[in-house]
């Protein structure tokens, strides 16, 4: 029994139990691994707890969570892809896992823009209108 248990899998999922529980212990592999992922968490977090404070409309929350999901998805696959060169190239420098990473990373930013954005658009004209 003792060596079932040391066995690492290879093949294929056998049960949804088995899919979610690799899914989980990637979503826990970033929170604990991946500092952008955890400032990424934390900003949603404060996008969220904003709109409620400032009593965001339903249709605001739609853009919010938009863009609070199209960062984190980015992030996510920013991390494959990073993880997938490093698996590659090993120690070894390359000017295409450099671009690789470079290009992931950009479209992190380029999603974390979009979400300052959409943030601002909603967050500014509600916070003014607060204060009015």
């Amino acid at each position: 029994m003792a060596l079932k248990d040391n066995v690492k899998q290879i093949g294929k999922n056998k049960n949804f139990c088995q899919s979610l529980m690799h899914a989980l212990q990637g979503i826990w592999a970033l929170v604990t691994e991946e500092r952008n992922f955890r400032f990424h968490i934390l900003a949603s977090a404060f996008a969220f707890m904003l709109g409620i404070f400032l009593k965001i409309n339903i249709n605001d929350w739609l853009w919010i969570v938009t863009a609070i999901f199209l960062v984190i998805a980015a992030e996510v696959l920013n991390t494959i892809v990073e993880t997938v060169v490093d698996l590659i190239v090993d120690n070894h420098y390359s000017i295409l896992a450099k671009k690789a990473k470079d290009v992931a990373s950009g479209g992190v930013l380029i999603s974390a823009l979009f979400a300052i954005i959409i943030g601002c658009l909603i967050f500014i004209p509600s916070f003014l209108k607060l204060i009015r």
